[in-house]
């Protein structure tokens, strides 16, 4: 017995209070274990008076009162075996165990309510997959046993604590004395129980294979049925000797209509609603009425399980063995294909009919695709593409359901499902609005996934040429952020202009304030990236909108974290601290983001300002919450950023030549990806380490190279610390000439740009210049101006390393130079 000490508890507590428990659930649960179990830890209560009767084994119900007389050897001398079992138990105290009842559960029920009547001190714990439905009944749900959750990583101790692994690995050990596991075992022992639903019988019927196959081997047999043949031990009940067995033991007890009602939803994966079930099981032959009544007593078989969600709506889900075993009956009947395109039609009908009620006032979220029902989903797409399939339908299911898989963040999923609709797209369809759809959500998902391709781009501009021809203005503002991303991450920075200004001409259009709100952020990130920090400023100043006017705001999407900017333009307007809090802001804001895509640049642009404060802890604790991230989704550009991130890390933690390796292959991958956004950032960490480790031509190399692409698209707000940088690696070198230029360009196109943490970030390398060449005035002169313009973040890296200088200067007068405002307050 394993993992139901609390069932056993909470039931022996229960009977003193309740005659008539029926332990209810599917067949394989553990009903007629747990009933056993307990029986023995009543004996003491009952003075030994329990009684266990075996009804399973009963298969004419006139013989149910025989099978009491015989098992409490009650001596009969009347033909009415019934009164005589209800006499001699009328003045007894006593436990009746009444094992498998649902196969003929009228008599059983007749029975049993008759002795709750007149034999006043008897109590009965049944077990049974159809409750009794008598007065007195009290009824005990058994759940399966809780297997490991899906999508966490645990350790095999962490896994093993689940009382359906535990069962699993107990069992194969008992098998095979020699078989042992670890923690990369742990995910495969997960996937063996979830798949058998934590269904105690099918647990211990794998363990078996698992001590003959080993686990790998055993989970791969599971998804072949094989699970359905397994044999058990020689000494269970025959019922319990095969999955199919205890199967055929249920099936054959239901009524012909609920056979075919079952074997029809075994079309559907995972949960379902009361509808789906209509429109899939109900036919000319079956009606509504009946399929619903069929359905009602599947539940109350335990043949389908039901859970209800937050709104209070039923889901229903056939179990994984059983909607195996009924999907071999449905196979072996001729309406198998028929079925299965009455399935994805009803899911090509639903995704049509939410998106439909997202405009209409009224709309309830209620009304929205859940997360339960994706697999149901694929399974449509699947058919639809298959050889027994219908294309047609498949094409517009995969543009009606690429929103949803963008939405829950499956976006190789939206790849795969939108490539293959658009490859067998007929010429009719080109030119309307599914064309539009299924190339907006591929162009979308190819960028994210696979990188910024021509194949992306040429997908987003025609979405967008298509979205213009019909006059959709939401999918216009969509796809002009969309290109407007494209043309970030290829490192067009001024390009970016011309696309938000045209995304704000639709959402002036539009009216939306949620939609101009998103465009004053695509404006923002614009005059950000090109240096232009006081109108970056100020778009994001006026980000707050008031409530939206429409109720499906997903072509507004750029509007979701709004401080991911504007913490990168306050640190280089000369705010630290400021940029320090509204990177904080924009974590808080990013939990409530489902998409990942925005969380993802939340801790890239939180990087770079922490990384330009010099809290390199900080640094590496986002660029590990970036790569495990984008990993879960499978943001394949954003993994090699994170690991870009982690060689700066290295770099300034010391080990130089770590950082410089994964530097350099993080660029690599970045550029074969067209992603040019954040590779000249990560290339000047790698030209600082290269002139660390004293390879200043390779660090000169890789510097000037930067900057030619930088100003081949038109420049960036980073401009000026690639001049400083480049002008530092030249003193090394010692072309001190050149390298002065270098600094004076990086300080007039800082102020240009409003730039004062580069004008101080450079101003304090020129000072250093001067110093050693003897110029001390022009130095302090300088950099004392700049380091006074400063309010605030005085104990960030910049600030110390000029406060540094100045005090090595003049150390008299350097106190005086500037205090935080605490100080001067004092």
């Amino acid at each position: 017995m394993i993992g139901r000490t609390e069932v056993i508890q909470r039931l022996s507590e229960d009977i003193r209070d309740r005659r008539l428990i029926t332990i209810h659930g599917p067949g394989g649960i553990g009903k007629t274990t747990t009933a056993t179990a307990l029986a023995h830890a009543l004996l003491p209560k009952f003075d030994n008076a329990v009684s266990f009767i075996d009804l399973g084994v009963i298969h004419d119900p006139n013989s149910i009162p025989g099978a009491l007389v015989s098992a409490l050897s009650i001596p009969v001398q009347s033909t009415d075996t019934s009164s005589a079992v209800v006499n001699f138990l009328r003045d007894r105290r006593m436990l009746l165990i009444l094992d498998s009842c649902e196969h003929m559960i009228d008599p059983i029920a007749n029975l049993t309510e008759r002795i709750i009547q007149e034999a006043l001190s008897v109590n009965i714990i049944a077990t049974s997959r159809e409750a009794l439905r008598i007065e007195g009944e009290h009824v005990h749900q058994l759940s399966p046993l809780e297997s490991p959750p899906e999508g966490e990583e645990l350790t095999v101790e962490q896994t093993l604590s689940f009382p359906a692994a535990h069962l699993l690995i107990e069992r194969a050990t008992a098998s095979n004395h020699l078989f042992e596991v670890d923690n990369r075992d742990a995910p495969v022992i997960a996937e063996i129980c979830q798949g058998l639903d934590g269904i105690a019988l099918a647990i211990e019927l794998a363990a078996v294979r698992i001590g003959s196959h080993g686990l790998r081997e055993t989970a791969e047999l599971l998804g072949q049925r094989m699970k359905l043949s397994w044999r058990g031990r020689r000494t269970a009940q025959p019922r319990h000797q095969t999955m199919t067995a205890m199967l055929d033991w249920s099936y054959n007890l239901i009524e012909s209509s609920e056979q075919t009602v079952l074997r029809r939803l075994s079309v559907f994966t995972g949960s379902f609603t009361l509808d789906a079930a209509q429109a899939v099981a109900a036919d000319d032959t079956l009606d509504l009425v009946r399929v619903t009544n069929a359905l009602e007593q599947l539940v109350s078989k335990s043949l389908v399980s039901t859970s209800m969600l937050l709104e209070g709506s039923i889901r229903y889900r056939l179990l994984d063995t059983t909607r195996a075993y009924a999907s071999a009956k449905l196979e072996d009947t001729t309406e198998l294909t028929a079925i299965k395109l009455r399935h994805s039609s009803y899911w090509l009908n639903r995704l049509q009919r939410t998106q439909a009620n997202r405009a209409v006032t009224g709309y309830s979220p209620g009304d929205d695709i859940v997360i339960g029902d994706l697999g149901n989903i694929r399974a449509a797409l699947e058919h639809c593409f298959s050889d027994s399939g219908d294309a047609a339908v498949g094409v517009v299911l995969a543009a009606a359901s690429a929103p949803v898989f963008i939405t829950f963040s499956l976006l190789s999923e939206c790849c795969r499902w939108t490539e293959q609709a658009l490859s067998v797209l007929t010429e009719e369809a080109r030119g309307l609005q599914c064309e539009m759809e299924l190339q907006a959500a591929y162009g979308h998902s190819v960028m994210f996934t696979r990188g910024n391709s021509n194949t992306a781009l040429a997908a987003l501009t025609r979405a967008l040429q298509l979205a213009e021809a019909l006059n959709n203005r939401f999918y216009q503002f969509r796809l002009l952020s969309d290109l407007h991303m494209f043309r970030l991450r290829t490192g067009r920075f001024h390009e970016t202009l011309v696309l938000a200004e045209r995304a704000k001409a639709v959402a002036d259009e539009i009216g939306d304030p949620v939609g101009l709100s998103a465009a004053h952020r695509l404006l923002s990130n614009s005059h950000h990236l090109v240096g232009d920090q006081i109108k970056a400023r100020s778009y994001l100043e006026i980000w707050q909108p008031p409530p939206s006017q429409v109720q499906d705001t997903s072509a507004f999407n750029a509007s979701r974290v709004p401080r991911i900017g504007l913490s990168r333009v306050l640190w280089i307007m000369g705010y630290p601290d400021q940029a320090v809090e509204a990177a904080r802001k924009a974590d808080l804001e990013a939990i409530n983001v489902k998409s990942p895509v925005p969380v993802s640049i939340v801790n890239i642009w939180g990087s770079s300002v922490l990384g330009w404060i010099g809290d390199w802890d900080a640094v590496n604790e986002r660029a590990e919450r970036l790569i495990k991230f984008a990993r879960k989704y499978s943001l394949e550009p954003h993994i090699n950023i994170g690991h870009g991130i982690k060689g700066a890390v290295l770099i300034h933690g010391g080990e130089i030549d770590r950082g410089i390796e994964l530097l350099h292959t993080a660029l690599l991958k970045l550029r074969a990806d067209r992603y040019e956004m954040y590779a000249p950032g990560l290339s000047l960490y790698l030209a600082e380490g290269l002139e660390h480790a004293g390879r200043l031509e390779e660090a000169l190399s890789v510097v000037d190279e930067t900057i030619a692409i930088v100003n081949s698209n038109g420049g960036s707000a980073e401009s000026p610390e690639f001049l400083r940088v480049k002008g530092a690696i030249l003193v090394k070198i010692g072309n001190l000439a050149e390298a002065e230029v270098c600094l004076r360009n990086s300080l007039d196109l800082a102020e240009r740009q409003s730039a004062l943490s580069w004008q101080l970030r450079t101003s304090t390398s020129l000072a250093n210049l001067k110093i050693s060449q003897g110029s001390i005035d022009e130095a302090r002169t300088n950099l004392s101006r700049l380091y006074n313009r400063f309010t605030e973040g005085f104990q960030t890296s910049d600030l110390i390393a000029a406060k540094r200088v100045l005090d090595a200067i003049d150390p008299t007068p350097v106190s005086k130079l500037k205090k935080s405002p605490k100080e001067r307050n004092l």
